[in-house]
């Protein structure tokens, strides 16, 4: 359960890469990470099944895949419960693998060795512990699963199976974050000791979570696990220690009940003339293909309505959270905020890091986004970092680290499944926290007790 996991165990079958193209859009590195070089030199493909062919699945682990890497990948395996979907994305893919409804079915005819699960997040933990059992590597997108009880089955099937469980934490790969680990992994502040941590998804974005199958706990565990779980990981990654205690409040103010109109669906609605959150999804060609087209199969609306009434997430909150180190962590996140983005402060015994990204109307032309820090008695310094696309460009960074099988790791941006529990377990506690008015600690919700890693 240790951080130990083997990048040839894991992929099984690669090529070569030296660990330089990982480092190489990553400015100001000091001299520990640079020293990291690596070649790994393994003949054959990989063969590779996808369960869940929704957008996630079929454009980021589908066709980037294979237009990026198909010497090193085979893809033996689509599955998907709606059969028009499934089709479409095999054909967006330019897949010419066999297709699936039945999961059971894919798994014995396929044997794949590595399994990506990008299904509705409450099914995660059936498809990772039937895919440890059938002797697969899981690739998982985040949050790993929505509760502490199905945290734990699939910890227990990880530790049976003796496979290795990579959740796909994509943002500790954008060079602008791995720039604020060097930097607090270098000492640069000294030992951080609070941090303040503020999220803002925008009224396209952020109203985008109040459309779809998120909207409902019982599918996504509230933002507190399907978003902020990024972010948790992120806090546990800075930090190098894990969370023991969350005090959090939440409400839901803007969405849901609280639209003084609503409807169905955008497509269908009356109100789509003077509403500010009216939204065509046939004018997103790819969304059409994917979910318009075949909703006839399985009644699913990509453009369900922001006010619908049975949204039961929060769309406002904050937590107080304790890590195992003593870091103490005020953490909030507003999901409708007029632009996107985040701000973030480590205050440590020697100075501060700050560090902010405006990702909705980028400020510097979307040039550069800047890290500042400041020591005490010192200067001020601004750390300029070049914009990438794909989620800060961390997309690309871990699509190499993870088919190109670059055996070192001088981030340790490679989040395993301890990582990926200790994500979706800070929310749980937080969403918890909330529904009880008192403070939960991490280690009476699995097996797992939080360590100060350092």
């Amino acid at each position: 359960m240790e951080n130990k996991m083997s990048r040839r165990n894991f992929i099984g079958k690669s090529a070569v890469v030296g660990a330089a193209a990982l480092l190489s859009n990553v400015p100001i590195i000091s001299n520990a990470a640079k020293k990291a070089q690596a070649k790994t030199v393994v003949s054959g493909k990989t063969k590779v099944a996808i369960v869940g062919t929704g957008s996630r699945g079929t454009n980021m682990w589908g066709k980037t895949v294979i237009n990026g890497y198909a010497d090193m990948v085979e893809y033996v395996g689509l599955c998907d419960k709606n059969p028009g979907r499934l089709e479409a994305a095999k054909k967006y893919m330019g897949a010419s693998c066999k297709t699936y409804i039945d999961f059971d079915t894919m798994l014995k005819e396929c044997k794949p060795d590595i399994l990506i699960v990008t299904t509705m997040d409450s099914t995660h933990d059936e498809f990772i512990i039937k895919g440890l059992n059938a002797g697969c590597n899981i690739l998982t997108e985040k949050p790993m699963t929505t509760d502490e009880v199905k945290c734990q089955t699939i910890l227990d099937a990880q530790k049976r199976s003796g496979k290795e469980v990579i959740v796909t934490f994509n943002y500790r790969y954008s060079p602008h974050r791995a720039k604020i680990w060097d930097l607090i992994n270098s000492g640069e502040i000294g030992d951080v000791t609070s941090v303040d941590f503020h999220w803002y998804l925008d009224t396209s974005h952020g109203a985008d979570y109040f459309r779809r199958w998120h909207r409902k706990r019982e599918f996504g565990g509230s933002l507190w696990v399907h978003k902020a779980s990024h972010h948790f990981d992120l806090l546990g990654w800075w930090l190098n220690s894990e969370p023991e205690e969350v005090f959090a409040y939440g409400n839901l103010e803007f969405y849901g009940k609280n639209g003084k109109q609503r409807g169905t669906n955008c497509r269908n609605c009356s109100h789509k003339d003077n509403c500010d959150f009216y939204w065509d999804v046939n004018k997103n060609d790819y969304y059409k293909m994917l979910y318009t087209d075949n909703e006839r199969h399985d009644g699913y609306l990509r453009d369900g309505c922001v006010f619908k009434e049975d949204i039961d997430i929060f769309d406002k909150m904050c937590a107080s959270i304790k890590y195992a180190n003593g870091v103490q962590v005020a953490y909030s996140l507003t999901a409708y905020s007029p632009y996107e983005g985040y701000r973030i402060a480590f205050n440590g015994t020697k100075g501060r890091i700050d560090a902010w990204i405006q990702e909705s109307n980028p400020t510097h032309d979307g040039e550069y986004d800047e890290i500042m820090v400041t020591r005490n008695f010192g200067k001020r310094n601004y750390i300029r970092v070049p914009q990438s696309e794909g989620h800060g460009g961390g997309d690309k960074l871990m699509h190499d680290k993870i088919w190109r099988n670059v055996t070192e790791d001088p981030f340790k941006q490679s989040a395993n499944i301890r990582d990926g529990a200790f994500a979706i377990l800070t929310g749980v506690a937080a969403r918890r926290s909330c529904d009880s008015g008192k403070p939960v600690k991490i280690a009476d919700l699995t097996d797992l007790v939080p360590k100060a890693k350092k």
